[in-house]
């Protein structure tokens, strides 16, 4: 009998969760919410678990979730096409000057990042007048828009153009990074922003009226969903397929402008994107798993299909992993998004210190205030551990450690 590389969650009156979590914490309210999940009629064979699996709102952060005939809005959430870009630059730690400030600061004025709010401000996380590059790129998605706006007028007045190419807040951040061979990446993590925010929202609300309409009980508000056929089955996934594109071009856009701000900080020519990936980590696809064609929803995690190529990234002061996928079919293809957290926001600005939080991110040109205490290294996972436990998920190409972090 071949052993395997994963621990079975058994659900009674549901599928099975197979989870890739050995040598890692998983919170017990993560293993509830997962048994939610698989406890939906429609879920196909199991719910698998990545690594950095913890709560999330609707469904666990970390999971894979096959379905056939239906789609849970809250199972991707409202940061739809959240993910990653990282490019490799022909530059090396030996062309970066003795300090990098100037970088960062260059960095944070080429992209929109944070977010204020107040009457009569402008949200410095948006465009006050967005530039004719970000204006052109809107230009490929506006008509699809459009149909969608149509049908769902409320979606229109939406943060779309003035926050494409933009940062955000939380734990989205842009990186300067050095690999084994001491050669820079520029490595990014945002997603749909404002606008694939409001079309999450609106879906998942959307979906839990319909519930409520049909009289159907669910094991969780937040696992309401569309049943293929019916109408706003096809306007969510028309929507869903427009904010991940959205997404991924906002990922491109920020990519081009910090690489511009790099050639204007460092005298040196440089080439960029020598290696380049752009991958989701919340998202819904269709794929075909064990000769059936399904709708695969990955939230907080990637896909990681034979030689298919993504990013892992580690938290502030800890390593990333540029990798490829080993098609492993028993976790659908997917590997996990990231370290994954041990601690809730609020948990980590009341257990760790300040001085803690520098101390962790010694060698790192990023901010060291208050304000980035949730987002601490210890409020997350050891990434040594998360990728021990998917070693047969994927394989490491590239290891990489950040020397500037820029957050919102």
């Amino acid at each position: 009998m071949t052993e395997t590389t994963y621990d079975v969650q058994h659900v009674e009156g549901g599928v099975p969760v197979k989870m890739w979590t050995r040598g890692v914490p998983v919170d017990d309210k993560a293993r509830g919410q997962l048994a939610r999940a698989a406890k939906m009629p429609f879920v196909f064979k199991h719910v698998a678990a990545m690594p950095d699996v913890h709560v999330g709102i609707g469904a666990t952060v970390g999971s894979v979730i096959p379905t056939k005939g239906a789609v849970i809005p809250a199972a991707v959430g409202v940061d739809i096409g959240c993910g990653m870009m990282a490019a490799r630059t022909s530059l090396t730690a030996n062309d970066l000057p003795d300090t990098l400030e100037g970088i960062r600061a260059a960095i944070e004025q080429a992209v929109p990042h944070g977010r204020t709010v107040g009457r009569g401000k402008r949200d410095t996380g948006s465009w006050g007048d967005p530039p004719p590059a970000i204006v052109e790129a809107w230009a490929t998605l506006a008509e699809r828009f459009q149909r969608i706006t149509d049908k769902h007028p409320r979606l229109k007045n939406t943060n779309n153009l003035v926050h494409l190419g933009t940062l955000g807040t939380g734990n989205h951040f842009i990186e300067l990074c050095l690999d084994e061979e001491a050669r820079v990446w520029v490595m990014l993590h945002s997603g749909s922003r404002g606008v694939g925010n409001a079309i999450g929202s609106f879906f998942i609300e959307l979906a839990k009226q319909d519930m409520r309409k049909w009289f159907i009980n669910l094991p969780d508000d937040d696992l309401a969903y569309f049943p293929e056929g019916t109408d706003h089955f096809d306007d969510y996934v028309e929507a869903v397929g427009w904010a991940q594109d959205y997404a991924a071009l906002n990922r491109r856009m920020m990519m081009t402008n910090v690489i511009r701000a790099l050639r204007r900080e460092i005298a040196k020519p440089f080439d960029a994107e020598l290696e380049a990936v752009n991958c989701h980590h919340n998202y819904v696809t269709r794929e075909n798993h064990f000769g059936e064609n399904v709708l695969v929803t990955r939230k907080g995690a990637v896909r990681a299909a034979r030689g298919v190529m993504g990013i892992i990234p580690g938290s502030m002061g800890a390593k990333s992993f540029i990798v490829r996928g080993l098609g492993n079919a028993e976790a659908f293809d997917s590997c996990s998004h990231g370290a994954g957290r041990v601690m809730s926001r609020n948990e980590a600005k009341r257990q760790v210190t300040l001085d803690e939080h520098i101390a962790d991110t010694a060698g790192v040109e990023c901010r060291k205030d208050a304000g980035v205490i949730d987002e601490t290294p210890r409020a997350y996972k050891p990434i040594e551990a998360v990728m021990a436990a998917q070693a047969d998920l994927v394989e490491i190409v590239h290891t990489l450690k950040q020397v500037v972090c820029v957050k919102g």
